[in-house]
Protein backbone atom coordinates (compact mmCIF):
# COMPACT_ATOMS: atom_id res chain seq x y z
CA UNK A 1 0.00 0.00 0.00
CA UNK A 2 1.05 3.62 0.52
CA UNK A 3 1.00 6.80 -1.45
CA UNK A 4 -0.74 7.48 -4.71
CA UNK A 5 0.87 9.91 -7.17
CA UNK A 6 -0.32 13.48 -6.69
CA UNK A 7 0.39 16.43 -9.01
CA UNK A 8 2.99 18.89 -7.71
CA UNK A 9 2.04 22.34 -6.40
CA UNK A 10 3.02 25.41 -8.45
CA UNK A 11 6.75 26.01 -9.05
CA UNK A 12 6.63 28.97 -6.68
CA UNK A 13 6.44 26.53 -3.77
CA UNK A 14 10.14 26.24 -2.95
CA UNK A 15 12.19 25.20 0.07
CA UNK A 16 11.67 28.48 1.91
CA UNK A 17 8.11 28.84 0.70
CA UNK A 18 6.75 25.41 1.54
CA UNK A 19 3.94 26.79 3.68
CA UNK A 20 2.55 28.54 0.65
CA UNK A 21 1.59 24.99 -0.28
CA UNK A 22 -1.45 25.51 1.91
CA UNK A 23 -2.80 27.71 -0.86
CA UNK A 24 -2.38 24.84 -3.30
CA UNK A 25 -4.43 22.50 -1.12
CA UNK A 26 -7.87 23.01 -2.63
CA UNK A 27 -8.27 26.64 -1.58
CA UNK A 28 -7.06 26.23 1.99
CA UNK A 29 -6.49 29.92 2.72
CA UNK A 30 -9.84 30.90 1.32
CA UNK A 31 -11.60 28.26 3.40
CA UNK A 32 -9.82 29.10 6.62
CA UNK A 33 -10.35 32.80 6.28
CA UNK A 34 -6.82 33.68 7.27
CA UNK A 35 -3.52 34.06 5.53
CA UNK A 36 -1.49 33.51 8.69
CA UNK A 37 1.34 31.02 8.28
CA UNK A 38 3.68 29.35 10.72
CA UNK A 39 7.39 28.67 10.50
CA UNK A 40 8.41 25.97 7.99
CA UNK A 41 10.76 24.50 10.55
CA UNK A 42 7.93 23.03 12.58
CA UNK A 43 7.83 25.67 15.33
CA UNK A 44 4.63 26.90 16.94
CA UNK A 45 2.36 29.32 15.05
CA UNK A 46 3.18 32.99 15.44
CA UNK A 47 1.43 35.25 17.95
CA UNK A 48 -2.18 35.99 17.10
CA UNK A 49 -2.97 32.55 15.62
CA UNK A 50 -6.07 31.06 17.27
CA UNK A 51 -5.23 28.36 19.82
CA UNK A 52 -8.66 26.78 20.01
CA UNK A 53 -12.16 27.29 21.28
CA UNK A 54 -14.12 27.29 24.52
CA UNK A 55 -16.71 24.54 24.87
CA UNK A 56 -18.57 22.48 27.44
CA UNK A 57 -19.54 18.92 26.50
CA UNK A 58 -22.34 17.99 28.82
CA UNK A 59 -24.50 15.00 29.68
CA UNK A 60 -22.74 12.13 27.90
CA UNK A 61 -20.99 8.99 29.13
CA UNK A 62 -17.26 9.70 29.27
CA UNK A 63 -14.75 6.91 28.61
CA UNK A 64 -11.08 7.25 29.56
CA UNK A 65 -9.06 4.82 27.39
CA UNK A 66 -6.07 5.00 29.74
CA UNK A 67 -7.93 3.55 32.72
CA UNK A 68 -11.10 2.14 31.22
CA UNK A 69 -13.07 4.31 33.66
CA UNK A 70 -16.61 5.19 32.59
CA UNK A 71 -18.29 8.34 33.94
CA UNK A 72 -22.01 8.76 33.35
CA UNK A 73 -23.66 12.19 33.06
CA UNK A 74 -20.23 13.69 32.53
CA UNK A 75 -19.06 17.25 31.89
CA UNK A 76 -15.91 18.17 29.95
CA UNK A 77 -14.83 21.82 30.10
CA UNK A 78 -12.54 23.01 27.30
CA UNK A 79 -10.93 26.46 27.46
CA UNK A 80 -8.69 27.81 24.71
CA UNK A 81 -8.62 24.38 23.09
CA UNK A 82 -7.43 22.56 26.23
CA UNK A 83 -9.37 20.46 28.75
CA UNK A 84 -9.60 22.33 32.04
CA UNK A 85 -11.83 19.88 33.90
CA UNK A 86 -13.73 16.65 33.37
CA UNK A 87 -15.97 14.65 35.68
CA UNK A 88 -19.50 13.84 36.77
CA UNK A 89 -22.12 16.59 36.65
CA UNK A 90 -22.03 18.54 39.90
CA UNK A 91 -18.32 17.94 40.51
CA UNK A 92 -17.12 20.27 37.75
CA UNK A 93 -17.52 24.03 37.67
CA UNK A 94 -19.05 25.11 34.36
CA UNK A 95 -18.04 28.64 33.25
CA UNK A 96 -20.92 30.93 32.41
CA UNK A 97 -21.53 31.95 28.85
CA UNK A 98 -19.56 29.08 27.30
CA UNK A 99 -21.07 27.21 24.36
CA UNK A 100 -22.57 23.87 25.44
CA UNK A 101 -22.58 20.72 23.31
CA UNK A 102 -25.39 18.44 24.50
CA UNK A 103 -24.08 14.87 24.68
CA UNK A 104 -27.06 13.18 26.38
CA UNK A 105 -27.49 9.67 25.02
CA UNK A 106 -23.96 9.71 23.56
CA UNK A 107 -20.61 8.30 24.61
CA UNK A 108 -17.78 10.83 24.77
CA UNK A 109 -14.24 9.78 23.92
CA UNK A 110 -10.97 11.52 23.11
CA UNK A 111 -10.44 12.16 19.40
CA UNK A 112 -8.86 9.23 17.61
CA UNK A 113 -5.33 9.03 16.17
CA UNK A 114 -4.63 7.73 12.66
CA UNK A 115 -0.95 6.80 12.86
CA UNK A 116 -0.53 6.12 9.12
CA UNK A 117 -2.38 8.28 6.61
CA UNK A 118 -1.48 10.19 3.45
CA UNK A 119 -3.05 13.67 3.49
CA UNK A 120 -2.29 15.58 0.31
CA UNK A 121 -5.23 18.01 0.13
CA UNK A 122 -7.34 20.14 2.41
CA UNK A 123 -10.38 18.06 1.44
CA UNK A 124 -8.66 14.87 2.61
CA UNK A 125 -7.67 16.54 5.87
CA UNK A 126 -11.29 17.58 6.50
CA UNK A 127 -12.57 14.11 5.64
CA UNK A 128 -10.18 12.50 8.12
CA UNK A 129 -11.23 14.96 10.81
CA UNK A 130 -14.95 14.45 10.23
CA UNK A 131 -14.43 10.69 10.55
CA UNK A 132 -12.95 11.11 14.01
CA UNK A 133 -9.19 11.40 13.40
CA UNK A 134 -8.32 14.53 15.36
CA UNK A 135 -4.61 13.61 15.31
CA UNK A 136 -2.58 11.78 12.68
CA UNK A 137 0.86 10.83 11.47
CA UNK A 138 1.62 11.18 7.79
CA UNK A 139 2.88 8.19 5.85
CA UNK A 140 4.58 10.67 3.46
CA UNK A 141 3.37 12.79 0.55
CA UNK A 142 4.82 13.41 -2.90
CA UNK A 143 5.51 17.17 -2.66
CA UNK A 144 5.51 18.08 1.07
CA UNK A 145 1.76 18.66 1.17
CA UNK A 146 1.66 17.07 4.64
CA UNK A 147 3.86 19.85 6.05
CA UNK A 148 1.38 22.42 4.75
CA UNK A 149 -1.52 20.40 6.22
CA UNK A 150 0.29 20.37 9.57
CA UNK A 151 0.49 24.16 9.56
CA UNK A 152 -3.13 24.46 8.42
CA UNK A 153 -4.10 22.37 11.45
CA UNK A 154 -2.15 24.70 13.73
CA UNK A 155 -3.79 27.93 12.67
CA UNK A 156 -7.23 26.51 11.75
CA UNK A 157 -7.82 23.46 13.96
CA UNK A 158 -11.36 22.85 12.68
CA UNK A 159 -10.00 22.15 9.18
CA UNK A 160 -7.45 19.38 9.78
CA UNK A 161 -6.13 16.88 12.32
CA UNK A 162 -3.04 17.85 14.26
CA UNK A 163 -0.43 16.19 12.08
CA UNK A 164 3.02 14.67 12.45
CA UNK A 165 4.55 15.17 8.99
CA UNK A 166 6.87 12.73 7.22
CA UNK A 167 7.70 14.76 4.12
CA UNK A 168 8.73 12.67 1.10
CA UNK A 169 9.44 8.94 0.93
CA UNK A 170 13.03 7.71 1.18
CA UNK A 171 12.75 5.13 -1.60
CA UNK A 172 15.04 3.89 -4.40
CA UNK A 173 12.96 5.48 -7.18
CA UNK A 174 11.84 8.98 -6.27
CA UNK A 175 10.08 9.55 -9.60
CA UNK A 176 8.55 13.02 -9.80
CA UNK A 177 9.37 13.60 -6.14
CA UNK A 178 12.79 14.84 -7.30
CA UNK A 179 10.82 17.99 -8.22
CA UNK A 180 9.73 18.52 -4.63
CA UNK A 181 12.88 20.42 -3.73
CA UNK A 182 15.80 21.76 -5.81
CA UNK A 183 18.20 19.93 -3.50
CA UNK A 184 16.67 16.61 -4.60
CA UNK A 185 16.96 17.12 -8.36
CA UNK A 186 20.64 15.95 -8.61
CA UNK A 187 19.40 12.51 -7.47
CA UNK A 188 17.55 12.11 -10.79
CA UNK A 189 20.81 11.31 -12.57
CA UNK A 190 21.72 8.41 -10.27
CA UNK A 191 21.77 5.25 -12.37
CA UNK A 192 20.70 2.96 -9.52
CA UNK A 193 18.44 5.43 -7.75
CA UNK A 194 18.61 6.41 -4.08
CA UNK A 195 20.78 3.60 -2.74
CA UNK A 196 24.21 4.95 -1.81
CA UNK A 197 24.86 6.19 1.72
CA UNK A 198 25.27 9.71 0.39
CA UNK A 199 21.98 9.65 -1.52
CA UNK A 200 20.08 8.18 1.42
CA UNK A 201 21.45 10.88 3.73
CA UNK A 202 20.56 13.56 1.17
CA UNK A 203 16.87 12.65 1.12
CA UNK A 204 16.73 12.48 4.92
CA UNK A 205 18.52 15.82 5.29
CA UNK A 206 16.29 17.58 2.75
CA UNK A 207 13.24 16.25 4.58
CA UNK A 208 14.51 17.55 7.89
CA UNK A 209 15.43 20.91 6.37
CA UNK A 210 11.85 21.16 5.13
CA UNK A 211 10.58 20.59 8.65
CA UNK A 212 9.58 16.91 8.58
CA UNK A 213 8.80 15.48 12.03
CA UNK A 214 9.59 11.87 11.12
CA UNK A 215 11.21 9.98 8.23
CA UNK A 216 9.40 7.39 6.09
CA UNK A 217 11.19 4.65 4.17
CA UNK A 218 10.56 1.16 2.79
CA UNK A 219 12.22 -2.24 2.91
CA UNK A 220 9.83 -4.05 0.53
CA UNK A 221 7.94 -3.24 -2.65
CA UNK A 222 4.25 -2.25 -2.59
CA UNK A 223 1.28 -4.55 -2.08
CA UNK A 224 -1.10 -2.13 -3.79
CA UNK A 225 0.55 -2.36 -7.22
CA UNK A 226 -0.14 -5.66 -9.01
CA UNK A 227 3.12 -5.51 -10.96
CA UNK A 228 5.21 -5.36 -7.78
CA UNK A 229 6.16 -8.18 -5.41
CA UNK A 230 5.56 -7.03 -1.80
CA UNK A 231 8.04 -9.63 -0.54
CA UNK A 232 10.90 -8.32 -2.71
CA UNK A 233 13.41 -6.41 -0.58
CA UNK A 234 14.60 -3.04 -1.89
CA UNK A 235 16.92 -1.88 0.92
CA UNK A 236 19.44 -3.90 2.93
CA UNK A 237 20.01 -3.76 6.67
CA UNK A 238 23.02 -1.50 6.06
CA UNK A 239 21.01 0.94 3.94
CA UNK A 240 18.19 1.06 6.50
CA UNK A 241 20.73 1.66 9.27
CA UNK A 242 22.11 4.61 7.28
CA UNK A 243 18.63 6.14 7.07
CA UNK A 244 17.99 5.59 10.78
CA UNK A 245 21.35 7.11 11.73
CA UNK A 246 20.76 10.19 9.59
CA UNK A 247 17.36 10.71 11.20
CA UNK A 248 18.62 10.11 14.73
CA UNK A 249 21.31 12.75 14.36
CA UNK A 250 18.43 15.23 14.32
CA UNK A 251 16.39 13.45 16.97
CA UNK A 252 13.86 11.96 14.53
CA UNK A 253 12.40 8.47 14.24
CA UNK A 254 11.78 6.34 11.15
CA UNK A 255 8.65 4.48 10.05
CA UNK A 256 9.24 1.65 7.60
CA UNK A 257 6.94 0.09 4.97
CA UNK A 258 7.53 -3.67 5.34
CA UNK A 259 6.03 -7.04 4.41
CA UNK A 260 8.50 -9.95 4.38
CA UNK A 261 9.84 -11.45 7.59
CA UNK A 262 13.45 -10.80 6.55
CA UNK A 263 12.63 -7.25 5.57
CA UNK A 264 10.80 -6.66 8.85
CA UNK A 265 13.71 -8.10 10.84
CA UNK A 266 16.28 -5.98 9.01
CA UNK A 267 14.20 -2.85 9.55
CA UNK A 268 13.67 -3.49 13.27
CA UNK A 269 17.29 -4.36 13.99
CA UNK A 270 18.37 -1.28 12.02
CA UNK A 271 16.55 0.77 14.64
CA UNK A 272 13.28 1.97 13.10
CA UNK A 273 10.65 3.47 15.39
CA UNK A 274 7.65 1.72 13.84
CA UNK A 275 6.98 -1.15 11.45
CA UNK A 276 4.23 -0.44 8.93
CA UNK A 277 2.02 -3.18 7.39
CA UNK A 278 4.29 -6.11 8.39
CA UNK A 279 2.00 -8.90 7.18
CA UNK A 280 4.62 -11.65 7.42
CA UNK A 281 6.48 -10.46 10.49
CA UNK A 282 7.66 -13.48 12.49
CA UNK A 283 7.96 -14.27 16.17
CA UNK A 284 11.71 -13.61 16.31
CA UNK A 285 11.11 -10.10 14.98
CA UNK A 286 8.13 -9.49 17.25
CA UNK A 287 10.26 -10.44 20.25
CA UNK A 288 12.94 -8.02 19.06
CA UNK A 289 10.28 -5.32 18.69
CA UNK A 290 9.12 -5.89 22.25
CA UNK A 291 12.71 -5.68 23.50
CA UNK A 292 13.35 -2.45 21.62
CA UNK A 293 9.91 -0.87 22.11
CA UNK A 294 9.36 -0.79 18.33
CA UNK A 295 5.76 -0.06 17.37
CA UNK A 296 3.66 -2.12 14.97
CA UNK A 297 1.22 -0.22 12.72
CA UNK A 298 -0.42 -3.04 10.72
CA UNK A 299 -2.82 -0.94 8.59
CA UNK A 300 -5.40 -3.74 8.54
CA UNK A 301 -7.86 -1.42 6.82
CA UNK A 302 -5.63 -1.08 3.77
CA UNK A 303 -5.04 -4.82 3.47
CA UNK A 304 -8.76 -5.51 3.87
CA UNK A 305 -9.33 -2.97 1.09
CA UNK A 306 -7.12 -4.98 -1.24
CA UNK A 307 -9.43 -7.95 -0.86
CA UNK A 308 -12.26 -5.80 -2.27
CA UNK A 309 -10.26 -4.74 -5.33
CA UNK A 310 -11.59 -5.34 -8.84
CA UNK A 311 -8.05 -6.29 -9.86
CA UNK A 312 -7.78 -10.10 -9.42
CA UNK A 313 -4.12 -9.97 -8.38
CA UNK A 314 -4.78 -7.40 -5.66
CA UNK A 315 -7.97 -9.14 -4.51
CA UNK A 316 -6.16 -12.45 -4.10
CA UNK A 317 -3.29 -10.68 -2.35
CA UNK A 318 -5.70 -9.08 0.11
CA UNK A 319 -7.53 -12.32 0.82
CA UNK A 320 -4.21 -14.06 1.43
CA UNK A 321 -2.54 -11.34 3.49
CA UNK A 322 -5.40 -10.28 5.78
CA UNK A 323 -5.73 -13.46 7.89
CA UNK A 324 -1.93 -13.68 8.16
CA UNK A 325 -1.75 -10.07 9.31
CA UNK A 326 -4.54 -10.56 11.85
CA UNK A 327 -2.62 -13.45 13.38
CA UNK A 328 0.51 -11.26 13.50
CA UNK A 329 -1.43 -8.49 15.26
CA UNK A 330 -2.76 -10.87 17.90
CA UNK A 331 0.69 -12.39 18.41
CA UNK A 332 2.16 -8.92 18.79
CA UNK A 333 -0.45 -7.97 21.35
CA UNK A 334 0.06 -11.16 23.35
CA UNK A 335 3.83 -10.62 23.36
CA UNK A 336 3.49 -7.01 24.51
CA UNK A 337 4.54 -5.28 21.28
CA UNK A 338 3.02 -1.77 21.22
CA UNK A 339 0.37 -1.38 18.51
CA UNK A 340 -0.88 1.74 16.74
CA UNK A 341 -3.90 2.11 14.47
CA UNK A 342 -3.44 3.49 10.96
CA UNK A 343 -5.64 3.32 7.86
CA UNK A 344 -3.01 4.03 5.17
CA UNK A 345 -5.67 6.13 3.43
CA UNK A 346 -4.40 7.76 0.23
CA UNK A 347 -5.34 8.83 -3.27
CA UNK A 348 -8.38 10.87 -2.25
CA UNK A 349 -10.18 8.09 -0.35
CA UNK A 350 -10.11 8.57 3.42
CA UNK A 351 -11.16 5.52 5.40
CA UNK A 352 -12.51 5.94 8.96
CA UNK A 353 -9.98 5.26 11.67
CA UNK A 354 -12.80 3.51 13.53
CA UNK A 355 -12.61 0.77 10.89
CA UNK A 356 -9.02 0.04 11.95
CA UNK A 357 -10.15 -0.29 15.57
CA UNK A 358 -12.89 -2.66 14.39
CA UNK A 359 -10.30 -4.82 12.61
CA UNK A 360 -8.00 -4.77 15.65
CA UNK A 361 -10.95 -6.13 17.63
CA UNK A 362 -11.62 -8.74 14.93
CA UNK A 363 -7.97 -9.81 15.17
CA UNK A 364 -8.60 -10.80 18.77
CA UNK A 365 -7.77 -7.73 20.87
CA UNK A 366 -10.15 -6.91 23.73
CA UNK A 367 -12.30 -3.88 22.91
CA UNK A 368 -10.48 -1.51 25.28
CA UNK A 369 -7.07 -2.56 23.99
CA UNK A 370 -8.28 -2.13 20.39
CA UNK A 371 -9.46 1.38 21.28
CA UNK A 372 -6.11 2.17 22.86
CA UNK A 373 -4.34 1.51 19.54
CA UNK A 374 -6.12 4.63 18.25
CA UNK A 375 -5.83 6.72 21.42
CA UNK A 376 -3.21 6.32 24.16
CA UNK A 377 -1.05 3.82 22.26
CA UNK A 378 -0.90 5.80 19.03
CA UNK A 379 -0.30 8.99 21.03
CA UNK A 380 2.80 7.43 22.59
CA UNK A 381 4.10 6.54 19.14
CA UNK A 382 3.63 10.16 18.02
CA UNK A 383 5.21 11.51 21.21
CA UNK A 384 1.98 13.28 22.18
CA UNK A 385 0.93 11.01 25.06
CA UNK A 386 0.83 13.94 27.51
CA UNK A 387 -1.66 15.90 25.41
CA UNK A 388 -3.53 13.44 23.17
CA UNK A 389 -5.55 10.27 23.76
CA UNK A 390 -7.49 11.24 26.89
CA UNK A 391 -10.02 13.85 27.96
CA UNK A 392 -8.60 15.00 31.26
CA UNK A 393 -7.09 18.21 32.58
CA UNK A 394 -4.24 19.54 30.44
CA UNK A 395 -5.02 17.41 27.41
CA UNK A 396 -6.13 18.67 24.02
CA UNK A 397 -9.81 19.46 23.69
CA UNK A 398 -10.27 16.87 20.94
CA UNK A 399 -13.32 14.64 21.31
CA UNK A 400 -15.73 12.43 19.45
CA UNK A 401 -19.31 11.59 20.33
CA UNK A 402 -20.61 8.16 19.34
CA UNK A 403 -24.15 6.73 19.68
CA UNK A 404 -23.32 3.66 21.76
CA UNK A 405 -20.89 1.90 24.08
CA UNK A 406 -17.65 1.23 22.15
CA UNK A 407 -16.62 -1.37 24.72
CA UNK A 408 -19.63 -3.43 23.67
CA UNK A 409 -19.59 -2.54 19.98
CA UNK A 410 -16.48 -0.90 18.52
CA UNK A 411 -18.22 -0.35 15.18
CA UNK A 412 -19.83 2.81 16.62
CA UNK A 413 -16.42 4.45 16.22
CA UNK A 414 -16.72 4.37 12.42
CA UNK A 415 -19.42 7.05 12.32
CA UNK A 416 -19.05 9.67 15.07
CA UNK A 417 -22.14 11.81 15.53
CA UNK A 418 -20.00 14.84 16.45
CA UNK A 419 -16.32 15.68 16.35
CA UNK A 420 -14.61 18.38 18.41
CA UNK A 421 -11.15 19.62 17.53
CA UNK A 422 -9.35 21.93 20.01
CA UNK A 423 -12.65 22.93 21.54
CA UNK A 424 -14.29 23.68 18.21
CA UNK A 425 -17.19 21.50 16.97
CA UNK A 426 -16.57 20.52 13.33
Amino acid sequence: MCLEATPPPPPSVTRRGVLAGAAALAGTVAVSGTAAAASPTGTAPRAGAPAGGDLVIRGGTLLDPATGEVTENAVVVITGGTVRAAGREGTVTVPRGTEVLDAHGQWVLPGLVDAHIHLSTAAEARDALHQGATSARSGSTTFYQDIAVRELARHSPALAPRLTAAGVFVTPDLGDTVLADPDLTPLARLKDGVRSAEALRRVVEVNLARGADVIKTRVNERAGLPEQDPLAQVYSYEQLAEIVAAARRRGKGVLCHSYSEQGCHDAVTAGIRSLEHGAFVGERTLREMRRRGTYFTPTLTAIAGLAESTNPVLAERGRTYLPVLKRAVLAAHELGVPLAAGTDSSGGTVRPIGREVELMRAAGLPALDALRTATTGAARLLGTERTVGRLTRGYAGDAILVPGDPLSDVTVLKQPTRVVRAGVPV
